[in-house]
């Protein structure tokens, strides 16, 4: 189901190679838009990218392979996007993944790899877009997760980061408005990469991935008793970045099957 009008409108995906990030581009495009996505690995991206351009069109679809850590590659990556396309109206910060660690067993320099992931994966493409998003009078959605309100004590470095980063959304939300909005959606568990990576590294392979996946959120107790799918965070994405949420900024979905434990 196509809900949201991206007639005419050009959006930016970070990590749109794979999962919530590809949910994201996909729905982008079914809505109408023109879509830049980027990734680190150069032959998934490609893949992935022929495929757009075959169900889409040439004319749609632009993909660089590039680390969002990049400052001189992602402000290259919004100078070819402003020549391709001329514009940018909604940007989604979409890359990064969570490192599961405990206080006492991260590194000094994990600790500071993980900031720098979560932080600057944010900073870096907000302000290489950031002009065209004040022309279009646009919108930024960052993909961030709900250990940034519920920490997990094994994920304890990735939590503490992801609370920066809602805390750095809340005040750009409000150093921004009126020109860009900023709003964000907190991830519980979605099944993608790496919940299919230890699905595989399951103990027990005779187990199934519905019956693992169950058990997981039996155990993670999600009130609606199964993983995310990528495609229904895509749809919270489209939502807060569409015209439909135009007097939306500084907030954030949960998108976790009932987890959040806050009111």
């Amino acid at each position: 189901m196509n809900r949201y009008d991206y007639e005419g409108q050009v959006a930016v995906v970070t990590g749109g190679s794979s999962g919530i990030g590809l949910a994201t581009v996909r729905l982008l495009l079914d809505c109408g838009a023109r879509v830049a996505l980027c990734a680190r690995n150069e032959g998934r991206l490609e893949d992935v990218a022929a495929v757009l351009r075959r169900d889409h069109g040439e004319d749609r679809v632009l993909a660089r392979a590039l680390s969002v850590l990049d400052a001189e590659a992602v402000t290259g990556f919004a100078a070819e996007l402003r020549d391709r396309f001329g514009r940018c109206d909604l940007l989604v910060n979409n890359a990064g993944q969570g490192r599961q660690s405990t206080f006492a067993d991260t590194s000094d320099e994990e600790w500071r790899a993980e900031y720098e992931l979560k932080i600057f994966s944010q900073v870096l493409p907000t302000r290489a877009f950031l002009p065209m998003l004040r022309e279009a009078r646009g919108a930024i959605v960052a993909v961030n997760s709900l250990l940034a309100y519920q920490p997990e004590p094994h994920m304890v470095c990735t939590s503490s980061a992801r609370a920066g980063v809602q805390n750095l959304l809340k005040s750009l939300s409000v150093e921004l408005a009126p020109e860009v909005r900023v709003n964000s959606v907190l991830m519980g568990l979605i099944s993608s990469g790496q919940w299919t990576r230890r699905f595989a590294e399951r103990a027990d392979k005779s187990v199934s991935r519905e019956e693992w996946y169950g058990s997981l959120a039996e155990r993670k107790g999600i009130p609606l008793g199964r993983l995310g799918d990528p495609e229904e965070a895509a749809h919270a994405i489209a939502f807060l970045g569409s015209r439909g949420a135009s007097y939306i900024t500084g907030a954030q979905i949960d998108v976790s099957g009932g987890l959040s434990r806050s009111i």
